[in-house]
């Protein structure tokens, strides 16, 4: 069910935070937010939950207003649970959306089975670890089976080992229960497991939209390359987008100026300068590491030239 942003604006204390024309995001897909802090990905988020007020414009499901306490299911960044039991906290919910109770009993088993957490159904939900806490987070707003579901950093707190655990299993949790979802993350390698499609938002303003893979592979500005993690340099009056890990020694390429050689056990890391580009380069077992001082070449595997 696609949603439609149009003449989106929106103001805080005077200042314009959001500035969308047009935002088209497609139903039946994920679509990851991405900016820089105070870009105004979790405000948009808000917005479309209704849990703000735009200046003006529209924003539609369906072509139709939405409407928050039918179309939308809501996952904040803080784990927020009454002081009663797991199963109570998502039967809440259903309760306040008039579902019936052999309905609600069946959605909560559904949700609850899919995120392997019947275990904990009896617990107090907010005396729970933060990964037991994000999964029985999911569970609510999934067990909405609301046709747009809204993640506010979804992985964020979380310990190592759960954060890739869950990292690997929200794709599927997500395709189980058929909605449009809408995920704000800060990280990129977060966005392109877990989404489709990507919206690029800086300084409040869409710079980039579309399916992960048109994005990506083509970040035209240096604002949205830094979103995606690439090192933006300039050489010779021109500016090159490179992707992580894509700088070797090589003789004849840019030359770097070597700050720091950075050994990290299993391998070495140089960081330098191009210009007034810091860049980060993977030393190869096999090559003499240079000393900081030095000055060194560099190629790049893959990098793209922006506008």
């Amino acid at each position: 069910m696609d949603v439609e942003l149009r003449d989106l604006q929106f103001d805080r204390e005077g200042r314009r935070v959001l500035d969308i024309p047009r935002l088209h995001l497609r139903g039946g897909a994920a679509t990851a937010i991405l900016g820089p802090n105070g870009s105004g990905k979790t405000t948009l988020l808000r917005l479309i939950a209704g849990l703000e007020r735009s200046a003006s414009g529209t924003i539609t499901l369906r072509g139709q207003p939405v409407v928050t306490g039918r179309d939308v299911a809501y996952l904040f960044q803080e784990q927020i649970f009454l002081r009663r039991t797991v199963r109570e906290n998502l039967e809440l919910g259903l309760r306040m959306r008039g579902v019936v109770d052999s309905d609600i009993r069946a959605r909560v088993d559904d949700a609850v089975t899919v995120l392997d957490i019947e275990h904990l159904l009896g617990r107090r939900a907010d005396h729970l670890s933060g990964g037991e806490g994000r999964r029985v987070d999911l569970a609510r707003a999934l067990c909405l089976r609301a046709p747009l579901v809204l993640l506010d950093e979804p992985l964020e707190g979380l310990d190592r080992t759960t954060h890739s655990r869950l990292l690997d299993q929200l794709p599927q949790l997500l395709t189980t229960f058929d909605a449009t979802t809408v995920l704000v993350t800060h990280n990129q390698d977060e966005a392109l497991r877990l989404a489709d499609d990507v919206v690029i938002i800086v300084n409040g303003q869409v710079r980039a939209a579309g399916p992960k893979r048109d994005v990506v592979l083509n970040p035209r500005t240096a604002a949205v390359a830094e979103v995606l993690g690439y090192t933006v340099i300039a050489v010779d009056g021109r500016r090159f987008a490179v992707p992580p890990r894509m700088f070797s020694i090589a003789p004849g390429g840019w030359p770097v100026d070597v700050e720091q050689v950075l050994d990290l056990v299993e391998s070495q890391e140089i960081i330098g300068r191009i210009g007034a580009s810091s860049v980060r380069i993977a030393l190869d077992p096999a090559v003499a590491a240079p000393r900081r001082g030095d000055r060194i070449t560099v190629q790049a595997a893959t990098a793209y030239e922006l506008e």
